[in-house]
């Protein structure tokens, strides 16, 4: 996941899988519902950004309920990090990354 601050006051959630996680676009759409259901989930608990989420291969043969646990997970490291920081979560211009 790459984020970065916006200044509309929301998070807002970009996906990016491509054909190289799965051949087979039902497994692709899959992955994308069950993102879109977690992000549901928790955006109004996120800070101001826009994030874009990138499926690694591996993420095609993760069950439903795994995957959505390891959202949650990003999800918080989000969210640490930004009440961790009285200051913006990056300068101007910056991407930052989160990795499981």
């Amino acid at each position: 996941m790459r984020y970065r601050d916006n200044d509309l006051g929301h998070a807002r959630l970009g996906l990016a899988i491509s054909k190289r996680v799965s051949r087979r676009a039902v497994e692709r759409n899959r992955i994308k519902r069950l993102l879109r259901e977690s992000f549901r989930r928790v955006r109004h608990q996120l800070p101001a950004v826009d994030m874009m989420v990138m499926a690694r291969e591996q993420a095609a043969g993760v069950a439903g309920p795994q995957l959505l646990a390891e959202l949650d997970g990003l999800w918080k490291k989000l969210q640490a990090g930004h009440a961790a920081t009285s200051r913006p979560l990056k300068p101007a211009g910056d991407t930052r990354t989160i990795e499981r």
